[in-house]
């Protein structure tokens, strides 16, 4: 069967893969190595190397760059309601397991610097439960959150109609011209978690890379891709600003900045050579890894250094943990993850199906009895 015109280039990338996993440890180690601390969420840090790992929460910007063409990728040749069930199928049902083994862990271990409570659990199945007025189990789980909230704009856009590589100028256009005039003046807090006015720039930078992969690259393009690193430049110099404030350490605007810029081209590079020299099977199970390496990293990487914080170096521990959750993580994908998500979108596609099946019979019944 030839793919139809309009469907997504069959097509793995396994630098992608790579790209995920580097993400996920950059974060991790920013974790571990300084945000713990900082918090006052654990003794253990690496201040030999907090220089570099202060800036490691930019590996969240990489995965929304990934995540913006990933996205774009996989709507590609799919109905709203195929896109919507594949992505409730990728993101629900391992964080659910992820967020409930971090609650059983703090809960059996975290005391006295960590604490969480049945209905923090339950608040948290809404992925943002400081909706709910409780707090997260998991600071991770903000951009998590964000992740939501962008497919749920791809999928309106989808079912309108409009969520089409032709557009895509225009959704970038508009979309980064009322981020930065937010950011820029009011910094609305509801339009920050409605429209991710502070994100923007990276998951439009996900867009353009997929229709230049798609199209390849003419003046229109490398001119909307030069639009999207200076907002998201932008936005992430007033991140590097937060951070300071809440930090209390020094951040360089020049490192920031080089870093995005850095960030996307990496991910453009990334796409024109997809394949790496390592078994396909080597870079499907990094890949798939990384979503609950990053899920059940951070707390419970707090709760293994308060228990062990005085038995190894710093160092040696973190990468003791580090290794541990990578294993743990593994064994989710390989065990849970793949077979959570066959049902949980088997399921969910006969669920849809039925009440549509029952609507065209009944439609046809109609149509008959008009005919007769």
């Amino acid at each position: 069967m030839t793919e139809p015109e309009n469907a997504a280039p069959s097509l793995r990338l396994e630098t992608l893969d790579a790209l995920r996993l580097l993400a996920a440890l950059a974060v991790l180690f920013f974790h571990f190595g300084f945000r713990g601390l900082t918090l006052g969420l654990t003794d253990v840090s690496l201040p030999a190397y907090e220089p570099v790992l202060k800036y490691g929460y930019l590996g969240v910007q990489l995965f929304f760059v990934i995540s913006g063409f990933v996205i774009a990728y996989s709507a590609e040749g799919r109905t709203p309601l195929q896109f919507g069930i594949a992505r409730f199928a990728r993101i629900y049902p391992t964080f659910v397991l992820c967020m409930t083994i971090t609650f059983l862990v703090v809960v059996a271990f975290g005391a006295p610097r960590q604490l969480a409570t049945l209905g923090q659990w339950a608040a948290n199945l809404a992925i943002k439960p400081e909706l709910l007025g409780k707090q997260a189990l998991d600071g991770s789980y903000w951009s998590i959150f964000y992740e939501v909230v962008f497919y749920a704009w791809v999928f309106a856009f989808m079912a309108a109609g409009w969520f089409k590589r032709a557009n895509y100028p225009a959704i970038v256009i508009g979309w980064l011209l009322i981020s930065v005039i937010d950011r820029a003046t009011i910094s609305s807090g509801v339009m920050r978690y409605l429209l991710l006015t502070d994100q923007s720039g990276f998951f439009c930078a996900g867009l353009i890379l997929y229709a230049a992969f798609r199209d390849g690259y003419d003046r229109r393009t490398l001119a909307l891709l030069a639009l999207c690193t200076a907002a998201a430049t932008f936005q992430s110099l007033q991140l590097a600003q937060w951070n300071r404030e809440n930090y209390g350490v020094a951040y360089s605007d020049l490192v920031v900045a080089a870093s995005c810029i850095a960030i996307i081209a990496t991910v453009a590079a990334a796409i024109r050579f997809p394949r790496l020299p390592l078994p396909s099977g080597l870079m499907l199970a990094i890949g798939g890894l990384t979503y609950p390496l990053y899920l059940l990293h951070q707390h419970i990487g707090y709760v293994a250094f308060n228990h062990a914080g005085h038995a190894l170096q710093p160092l040696t521990l973190v990468m003791a943990v580090t290794l541990g959750l990578i294993v743990l993580s593994w064994l989710i994908w390989r065990f849970f993850e793949r077979a959570a998500q066959r049902w949980t979108k088997s399921a969910l596609t006969a669920l849809v199906n039925r009440p549509l099946a029952l609507l065209s019979g009944h439609g046809a019944r109609r149509n008959e009895g008009i005919a007769n």
